[in-house]
């Protein structure tokens, strides 16, 4: 380094602050000499490291940084202290997957799937401008697709609806005709002078003649009519009863997480409520479990999106198998699953996680013939020691946490015991 410089560089910052009127503190000092160093085109360690820090940071924040002419660290803190929490950015993450669920059409929700599976891996990617912009497509898609399956259901209702009322019209229309032809007849016959005989009763004959076949041909034109009315509404009535159970297969796939079977986020919510309202009644014991898979990003950036799906599939399966009917497992987002295990005794909770994690820990996971070694950390809750559901359920998330920050691979009860 070159002494001389740097001394008449130090000279010429004390100078230059005492002309400024500026204290020399170390912060002031350190700015006036990166400063003084750069008119004297001397390069200090110091002063690059900043300018490669600002070089990490958003373009927003660069620009402020440039606006507020910031150039040291300590005059940084505040605008890095208004950065958004990674607890904040996750739950938008999570909010903008719910946003689009559940829904009529379910043409998008693989791509949007994995769209969220990523948002999941990096939620502060929300904050990128083509991930902005590729978010706003997904809801404009799905909005459009709803739309057009609406629109196609009511539409053929609509026709049904038509068509019936035009062949009632017609039949209606044809009958009051038949009649006031009769009822003109019947007067006429009242009328008759018997004393002409003959004549009036030929014309009469000639008269119910021409009213029978006119009344035929109508009948057979409304039969016709109803015939092949019949046939169209009987095709109406197969195309409404395949919509109604489109409609009804729609209703259950939105409660059902089209990857893995298990409860959709809102479906599990809503099962929460049932189950809540009898622990409320009953005082039924319950655990909370929230799993989730150790290193899921790993194996996508591995084997990619196609594995992962299989193994977010596999895993729910397990789940599935091994937990009973009045007990609920629902995908919570990404590789996150939640668990309600209704109980009586302690034993049997940890009997049922034991089963779970000597499956998971036992066996791999088969995509293309390669067998993936996977583990899973959980954390649970006893509704019994808190006073609300929400509560519990942040309980089981703080366990899932410290089960994760401990070396994973572990389910951490809330009474400190550890599998």
């Amino acid at each position: 380094m070159d002494t001389n410089k740097v001394n008449e560089i130090v000279k010429e910052t004390i100078i230059s602050l005492h002309k400024k009127n500026i204290p020399a503190t170390p912060n002031e000092y350190h700015k006036e000499f990166c400063k003084i160093s750069h008119v004297y085109n001397f390069t200090v360690e110091e002063c690059e490291q900043f300018k490669k820090l600002v070089q990490k940071l958003s373009k927003n924040e660069q620009l402020e940084i440039e606006s507020k002419n910031i150039t040291t660290i300590e005059d940084m803190i505040p605008i890095l202290l208004n950065r958004v929490s990674k607890e904040n950015i996750n739950n938008l993450a999570l909010l903008f997957n719910n946003s689009l669920k559940p829904s009529i059409s379910i043409d998008v929700d693989k791509d949007l799937e994995r769209f969220t599976i990523k948002i999941g891996d990096s939620p502060a990617l929300i904050f990128e401008d083509d991930i902005q912009k590729e978010m706003q497509d997904f809801i404009t898609k799905r909005f459009e697709a709803d739309k057009n399956i609406v629109k196609q259901k009511t539409s053929e209702i609509a026709k049904l609806l038509t068509l019936m009322g035009q062949y009632f019209s017609d039949a209606i229309h044809s009958s009051d005709k038949g009649s006031n032809e009769v009822s003109n007849i019947k007067s006429k016959i009242q009328s008759i002078d018997m004393k002409d005989g003959m004549k009036s009763l030929s014309d009469l004959q000639n008269q119910l003649i021409d009213a029978a076949k006119s009344i035929e041909n109508e009948m057979s034109n409304v039969g016709e009519k109803l015939n092949s009315g019949k046939s169209k509404v009987e095709t109406l009535e197969q195309k409404v009863k395949k919509l109604e159970q489109e409609l009804e297969k729609t209703k259950k796939e939105s409660l059902i997480d089209h990857l893995t079977g298990v409860l959709s986020r809102g479906a599990y919510e809503n099962s929460v409520k049932k189950i809540e309202n009898t622990f409320m009644r009953n005082n039924t014991q319950y655990a909370i479990v929230f799993f989730d898979l150790d290193h899921f990003k790993k194996v996508n950036d591995t084997y990619g999106h196609d594995a992962g799906d299989i193994i977010l599939s596999t895993f729910a399966k397990v789940l599935s198998k091994n937990t009973r009917e009045l007990d609920i497992v629902g995908r919570y987002g990404g590789e996150e699953f939640v668990a309600i295990i209704h109980f009586n005794l302690k034993r049997e909770l940890l009997k049922y996680l034991k089963r779970i994690k000597s499956i998971i820990k036992d066996n791999d996971f088969i995509y293309k013939n390669q067998k993936i070694h996977l583990t899973f950390s959980a954390g649970v809750a006893i509704r019994n020691n808190h006073n609300s559901y929400d509560s519990t359920i942040q309980k089981a998330d703080m366990l899932l946490y410290e089960a994760k920050e401990t070396g994973r691979d572990k389910i951490i009860l809330e009474d400190g015991t550890i599998i």
